[in-house]
């Protein structure tokens, strides 16, 4: 017998206009050199009703190389379920073709090789031409931004988050969430959100003197004679993740029973389609969508995921539209008789050899790259080896600037934080200044130096993995695992917190890590106010430009048991 959860997916799903991603209709025509902008924005439009998605861009205005995780572990109810697959798994499950360009665009599987062939992705001057396109089609479509905007390039860092928001306010953005956006601290945000001229949404971030909301909850619109709300949800556990000195009278969380009384108040006037703008991350909006009724599309952000189907809990789709700029998504929904009847969905990859810029925004991201440009073109080195972030566990970037913290602060451990942003570099590549602020660009950037016990070692190393493997999502707080270097561990993700690292070793003896004794630790990002040291950005470019070539060994010292 099929339980009501069965049967209102199976409903749905049968009332549903089927054609997800639209990747397989030219998936040989792009390995034949032959996909045209067209193709890769047809669309049969549907319905009454078009959102489209752009979230966790990180300030890469420009196209970029950027290569999908190889390991992306879930644990409790998510384990095995998209987005936790990777690789050959991924292709298999959706039914994709090894070499394609859906292989390259969604996954690590012969990275290098692809990229040479299929060119770097994003650039706003490409996302400008599929927006122009998808609005000549359905002049109303909402168009949301997800948050991660502000940040993460050289210069967004310079300009405070400027250059972003006049790039975005060109774009015309119908409303707006966050996360990353608070580094810049509170006083900045809010110059920017004052002068912003569409929504800043986070129904989750409350003031902590008066316990009452500090934004926006939502915005109600009306498209396609269908009354549309957008709920708004910040990441919720900023204060943890980030320095919470930077925006000390705000507080966030998940907050469920607030996201189940906003539905109840946009439905009650009058909302036909609500729609959660989300930076939760995936599992938390999986299971959100699972225990708060009246959703019916989540927007999610955060965890960079990108899927080329909605994933749908009960009558919830949810959307995961990647990075960087890497993909726009857009979904037409039929929207009638109280209810969503239909949709039909695109993931479209910013191929930005397809795609033709839009000469209106080439001009204005040039003129906001215009008075840093010898600094973001300074070249510092050259990479031998595949430079990349994206993972679980360490990535060849986090390798990089882990040997750049052992060397340059003469440190027996080094310790990088589980940052998802950051764009990749091919073998041969020159090393810019602009590459090394992808992966270092900050507000608290200071490479500390501290003397730690192994016990503290091993205590740092738990609690992120809890924060990571958690099997309740409402628990998972940050982005993946701290990535170290001169030690080596093995990780049970499966077991509890306490007990999940064990064979911690220190490489430069092949000795076990003593929990008495002292080692000389060096990271950065600490969310510590006053945290002393040079910022990361200039160690590693140091570090770098004193090397001259970069090659990187793979990162063998880290082991995993997935259960």
């Amino acid at each position: 017998m099929l339980s009501r959860r069965d049967f209102l997916q199976a409903s749905f799903a049968a009332s549903a206009i089927v054609g997800a991603s639209g990747f397989g209709s030219w998936a040989r025509l792009a390995a034949q050199q032959r996909l045209t902008q067209d193709q890769l924005l047809d669309f049969e439009t549907t319905g009454n009703v078009t959102l489209v998605h752009l979230t966790d861009c990180h300030a890469h205005l420009k196209p970029v190389w950027f290569r999908e995780p190889s390991i992306n572990l879930g644990v409790g109810e998510a384990k095995g379920k998209p987005p936790h697959i990777s690789g050959k798994r991924f292709l298999d499950t959706y039914g994709l073709e090894a070499g394609s360009p859906e292989a390259y665009a969604l996954t690590s599987e012969d990275f290098v090789a692809m990229a040479r062939e299929y060119g770097r992705v994003g650039g706003f001057d490409r996302i400008s031409t599929v927006l122009k396109s998808i609005r000549a089609d359905r002049p109303d479509a909402l168009f949301l931004d997800g948050g991660d905007t502000w940040h993460g390039s050289y210069t967004a860092l310079k300009t405070g988050g400027q250059d972003m928001v006049n790039i975005m306010n060109a774009l015309k953005p119908d409303a707006m969430t966050s996360h990353w956006e608070f580094t810049y601290g509170i006083e900045r945000v809010t110059e920017i959100v004052d002068d912003l001229p569409f929504p800043f949404l986070g129904a989750n971030i409350f003031d902590n003197e008066w316990d009452e909301p500090a934004y926006e909850s939502h915005a109600m619109f009306e498209r396609g004679g269908v009354k549309v709300a957008v709920i708004g949800q910040a990441f919720p556990y900023l204060p943890i993740a980030n320095p919470r000195w930077m925006f000390p009278n705000l507080s966030f969380g998940i907050r469920e029973e607030r996201m189940r009384e906003v539905v109840e108040e946009v439905r009650a006037d009058g909302a036909e389609l609500v729609v959660l703008l989300s930076h939760n991350g995936f599992d938390v909006d999986r299971k959100m969508a699972a225990q708060v009724e009246g959703i019916d599309v989540i927007l999610s952000g955060h965890t960079h995921d990108a899927l080329p189907e909605p994933v749908q809990v009960d009558k919830t789709l949810i959307i995961a539209s990647g990075s960087h700029g890497k993909f726009v998504s857009r979904i037409d929904l039929d929207v009638r008789d109280g209810g969503v009847k239909g949709y039909k969905y695109r993931l479209i990859p910013i191929f930005s050899d397809v795609i033709a810029p839009d000469p209106e925004m080439t001009a204005l991201v040039d003129a906001e790259r215009a008075p840093f440009k010898a600094e973001l073109e300074e070249v510092i080195g050259t990479t031998q080896s595949l430079l990349y972030r994206r993972g679980n566990f360490n990535g060849t970037w986090d390798d990089l600037i882990c040997q750049a913290l052992l060397e340059e602060r003469e440190a027996d451990i080094a310790l990088s934080p589980g940052f998802r942003w950051g764009a990749s570099l091919l073998p041969g590549d020159p090393i810019t200044r602009e590459d090394i602020y992808s992966a270092t660009s900050m507000s608290y950037p200071n490479a500390y130096r501290s003397e730690m016990t192994g016990e503290f070692i091993h205590t740092i190393l738990e609690d992120v993995a809890d924060n990571l493997f958690n099997p309740d999502p409402y628990y998972q707080q940050g982005g993946d695992m701290v990535r170290v270097g001169g030690m080596g561990y093995t990780i049970d993700v499966t077991k509890p917190i306490g007990s999940r690292i064990t064979d911690m070793t220190l490489l430069k003896t092949g000795e076990p890590i003593d929990p008495a004794k002292t080692y000389v630790v060096s990271g950065w990002a600490s969310v510590n106010e006053g945290t002393e040291g040079p910022p990361i950005y200039d160690l590693v470019e140091q570090y770098i430009q004193r090397k001259g070539s970069i090659e990187i060994t793979p990162n063998t010292a880290v082991k995993t048991i997935a259960g």
